[in-house]
């Protein structure tokens, strides 16, 4: 197994990046290209970009945006909102997106998983999933969180894989801005389910989640964005503190 990936993520609605608890409650928090600017300085391994209300709105992701970020990021770039056709991919990958990340697109049609890996490679292709614990079982929300797909999570990441989805990102809308820790019990059954690498996203609120989260599952990536964005953990601190936890991250 390689070296562990740490990955903020700008949540992106009308222009800015927001952060919520558990999916609601969304305030405005900075400028996006701003804050791509700082993180590709501070040890970030990669940046991903989620233009939150796309799918919900049923529109096409905001590409000057993308485009001015993009601008500014030398590290990995997965994009994704809105993303519900070989199209989609095509203008995300030509305003600057190395990975696409795909959501409600692929649960409306997860032929476009097998399409967008046979034209693009898997490499490119992330399956990102938002999953909340329903009457003991993980399942699949769409629209934002709003929506029970009634599909389940484990099934679907493992028929992810299948398709050709490169990578995964396992969202727990239970763990969301909450800062109690990523789902530890989640994401065990989810990197069982697969071989392909999985991001951890939800819960972090101080290094030590993230020494959990790669010491307890097979992640092989944390994800997190107001601890970031509002500086409680800096990133070059957290990866000397996993190298002392004995976990290998790029330094």
């Amino acid at each position: 197994m390689g070296a562990k990936r740490i990955v903020p993520c700008l949540d992106v609605r009308n222009g800015k990046v927001v952060k919520g608890v558990k999916f609601e409650g969304i305030s405005d928090v900075a400028d996006p290209v701003e804050l791509a600017e700082y993180y590709n300085e501070s040890g970030a391994d990669e940046l991903v970009f989620y233009d939150i209300t796309a799918s919900v709105e049923d529109r096409k992701i905001f590409t000057d945006i993308l485009k001015a970020v993009a601008a500014k990021v030398t590290v990995p770039f997965t994009v994704g909102g809105g993303i519900s056709q070989l199209e989609d991919f095509e203008r995300v990958i030509q305003n600057g997106a190395d990975k696409v990340s795909i959501n409600s697109g692929a649960i409306k049609n997860p032929q476009l998983i097998k399409e967008a890996a046979a034209k693009y490679g898997s490499n490119r292709v992330v399956l990102s999933m938002d999953v909340k614990k329903v009457d003991g079982k993980y399942m699949v929300f769409a629209k934002g969180g709003m929506e029970n797909t009634g599909i389940d999570a484990v099934e679907w990441a493992k028929q992810g894989e299948a398709s050709g989805a490169g990578e995964l990102v396992i969202n727990s809308i239970d763990s969301d801005g909450v800062k109690g820790g990523f789902d530890i019990e989640m994401l065990r059954a989810m990197t069982d389910a697969v071989s392909i690498p999985v991001t951890a996203s939800g819960g972090a609120g101080k290094k030590e989640d993230f020494a959990e989260v790669f010491k307890k599952t097979g992640v092989d990536a944390g994800l997190a964005a107001s601890v970031f964005h509002f500086k409680e953990i800096n990133i070059k601190e957290l990866k000397a503190y996993l190298k002392e936890q004995g976990i290998e991250v790029r330094i």
